[in-house]
């Protein structure tokens, strides 16, 4: 081999064994905003698994719940208290879609246009008509930040983790599993006294809820709260919840583990993102990434039970 064959072969290893470091070293912040996102994808899991409900709320009550906390911490408000109220201003648009949803008479997924569309000009009105609001960790006492990536994983965890008792113990009982039979089968549930329309309404709240407090959590990791910041917030959320049961679903049998599987898929989807991004992706065609990896996985399941069905007729016709 020719010296200069060999100097090329170096460099490309070199520059391999560079991005491979910088991937590694990068992993921290991946890993932080998939746990934030990741808590959002709960929310998300909520009303398209349980509730059996394509709710597009979340691209508006996410960008809620990050202006209402960016505007009271610098208004003076103490973080918990604001987060706490970040959480009922997500639960309040959730409500907000139920009635659109059952009391009107509106489809589900036409009521969370309306509501997010309503959600726009509600967080302008927050924000004082500012389509950004900085919110420096310098400042202001916050809860978690990009500086501190470490801090940032570990305050995000104990939120989802917390969120994830809850939720399991919620679901566990009476209400909670009304709500599951109202996913299920709302005609059978009905013919056994359940309230589906009340039912739907408290799962849409709960979603929104989650939701907008994954806003509040990403507003003070990024030091910012934008009106446009859940923009495409439900492609991220369903790319995390199906490839956590892609990946998991077969291991992860258990109603908490399901909750923590979105948790991972939204890990996942992050460091995804940020190998290809390292790899050269342009940062424009993100949201196009994204679709594609949602279309993919949702296409999975419906593959493998094609394939399924073709094994089972073949040994049908042996």
């Amino acid at each position: 081999m020719s010296p200069s064959k060999t100097h090329c072969i170096f460099i490309l290893s070199s520059r391999k064994v560079n991005i491979m470091l910088s991937f590694i070293s990068s992993l921290p912040g991946p890993i932080a905003q998939g746990i934030i996102w990741g808590i959002m994808a709960m929310g998300v899991y909520v009303t398209f698994r349980i509730l059996d409900i394509a709710d597009l709320t979340v691209d508006g009550s996410m960008a809620t719940g990050g202006v209402t906390l960016v505007m009271l911490v610098t208004g003076g408000m103490h973080v918990g208290l604001a987060v706490l109220i970040a959480f009922l201003v997500g639960c309040l648009a959730g409500l907000i879609t139920g009635i659109f949803h059952t009391k009107f008479g509106i489809p589900a997924i036409l009521a969370g246009i309306l509501t997010q569309l309503m959600l726009y000009s509600v967080n302008l009105r927050i924000t004082g008509q500012r389509a950004n609001v900085p919110m420096s960790v310098d400042k202001y006492n916050i809860l978690l930040s990009l500086r501190n990536l470490t801090g940032a994983i570990i305050v995000s965890a104990i939120f989802a983790g917390a969120i994830i008792a809850v939720m399991y113990w919620f679901f566990g009982t009476e209400l909670g599993h009304s709500l599951r039979a109202t996913g299920c089968n709302q005609n059978m549930a009905r013919a056994n006294g359940i309230n589906t329309d009340t039912n739907k309404i408290i799962g849409l709240i709960l979603s929104n809820g989650m939701v907008a407090l994954s806003g509040a959590l990403l507003a003070q990791y990024q030091g910012f709260a934008d009106v446009n910041m859940g923009r495409g917030a439900i492609v991220i959320g369903l790319a995390a919840v199906i490839i956590g049961e892609v990946l998991l679903g077969k291991i992860f049998k258990n109603f908490a583990l399901k909750l923590l599987s979105a948790v991972i898929g939204g890990i996942i989807y992050y460091i995804v993102i940020t190998l290809v991004l390292q790899a050269g992706l342009n940062a424009n065609d993100l949201k196009m990434f994204s679709a594609l990896v949602v279309a993919v996985f949702l296409g999975i399941p419906y593959w493998q039970r094609q394939i399924a069905a073709k094994r089972a007729a073949k040994e049908v016709d042996g």
